[in-house]
């Protein structure tokens, strides 16, 4: 799994989601991190925060589209407006989640992709 780093305590709250299911979970500092990662590592998941400091999540969502179509991404953001919406539908993002991001919800979403994606529950209750 691969998330945005975030100046709040976002990445603390996905690891103790992730850590009881074994996923190992990077985090990317900017989108040529994301890229870097996915070049070396399997990725099953980006999570990307729309509202980061570098350049936005819709653009980090684009780069990891040109190079890794199919790894699948969710993107969080504070304001998910038709125009976020709307943008995401057109990078085929598999989600969208409104900050402050509840972990139930991600968790659900995570449940619905993995079981779609990879036909496992791993992340069912």
């Amino acid at each position: 799994m691969l998330a945005s780093a975030a100046n709040w305590a976002w990445p603390d709250a996905v690891r103790d989601l992730f850590r009881p299911r074994g996923v190992n979970l990077l985090m990317a500092q900017n989108a040529g991190d994301f890229v870097d990662i996915i070049a070396i590592r399997r990725i099953h998941t980006a999570i990307v925060d729309v509202d980061a400091e570098w350049p936005s999540g819709l653009a980090t969502v684009k780069i990891i589209r040109m190079d890794y179509p199919l790894v699948p991404c969710i993107l969080l953001t504070s304001k998910a407006d038709q125009d976020i919406l709307r943008k995401a539908l057109q990078l085929e993002v598999f989600g969208v989640i409104g900050k402050p991001v509840k972990m139930d919800v991600l968790r659900e979403l995570l449940n619905r992709l993995f079981v779609k994606k990879y036909n496992s529950d791993l992340f069912a209750t």
